[in-house]
C-alpha cells in the first residue's frame, strides 16, 4: 500500500515536471518598440496608463507577471477586462508588448524627488 502511494506521487511528480518544461515556461522574443505602439493602438493605456504603472487597472510594469501567467489572463480575464484572444492579439503581438512592460524603468525614488523632500 505504502509503495503504490510513492508510486502515484511520483507519477504526479512526473506529469508536472514534464509540465515545466523550459518551452512552457520561455519568453518569446518581442520588440519592445512594437510593443509600446501596440499597448497604445489597443487601448491598455486607457486603464493601466502609458507607462503600464497602473491607474483604473493595475500595474503592470515593471517587473511584470511571467509571459505565461500574463498570456492567460490576457487570453481569459477573471475581472471586467475584455478577452485578447488570438484573432484580436497574436501571440507575437504579444511577445512585443511584453518586451515593452519588461522595458519600463522603475519610478524614482521618493527620495530623489525634491518636492517630496520634507524640510
Amino acid at each position: 500500500m505504502r509503495s503504490l502511494a510513492l508510486l502515484t506521487i511520483v507519477s504526479l511528480l512526473s506529469v508536472g515536471a514534464l509540465a515545466q518544461t523550459p518551452a512552457a515556461n520561455s519568453t518569446p522574443p518581442g520588440n519592445a518598440e512594437t510593443g509600446k505602439k501596440l499597448f497604445v493602438q489597443y487601448g491598455c493605456y486607457q486603464c493601466h496608463g502609458y507607462a503600464a504603472h497602473g491607474g483604473a487597472g493595475p500595474r503592470l510594469a515593471p517587473r511584470p507577471l511571467t509571459f505565461a501567467a500574463l498570456s492567460q489572463y490576457i487570453r481569459q480575464p477573471k475581472g471586467e477586462m475584455p478577452p485578447y484572444t488570438t484573432k484580436v492579439l497574436s501571440e507575437q503581438q504579444l511577445a512585443d508588448v511584453y518586451a515593452f512592460l519588461r522595458s519600463v524603468p522603475e519610478p524614482p525614488s521618493v527620495d530623489s524627488i525634491p518636492l517630496l523632500k520634507s524640510n
